[in-house]
């Protein structure tokens, strides 16, 4: 089951195949939502991609990476809009989160 109708039903399907831990981005590093971990773009892989369109308005869209990382036996989630703001990315996160699709 690869191809879903909604984030939220994406997120849902992920957290049964393991992808339990929300992610945040931060400029150089992704980090768990309690701020335990924070992981930088060579500690972990980008396992899949789920693209979002909106339909009427391009605010709607938005991309879920299914993410793990070995070195923290972690997988979860990371929800963003489109167009990664690069002022406040470093070009090594920016490069690891571009679409591949």
């Amino acid at each position: 089951m690869d191809a879903f109708e909604t984030v939220t039903e994406t997120l849902n399907y992920l957290r049964t195949q393991g992808y339990t831990e929300d992610f945040n981005l931060d400029n150089d590093c992704i980090e768990c939502g309690d701020g335990k971990h924070k992981i930088t773009a060579d500690e972990f892989t980008i396992d899949k991609v789920y693209r979002f369109e909106g339909d009427s308005d391009p605010a709607d869209e938005s991309i879920v990476y299914a993410i793990s990382s070995d070195k923290y036996n972690l997988k979860g989630v990371l929800v963003n809009g489109y167009g990664i703001s690069t002022d406040a990315l470093t070009d090594e996160m920016i490069e690891k989160l571009k679409y591949k699709g």
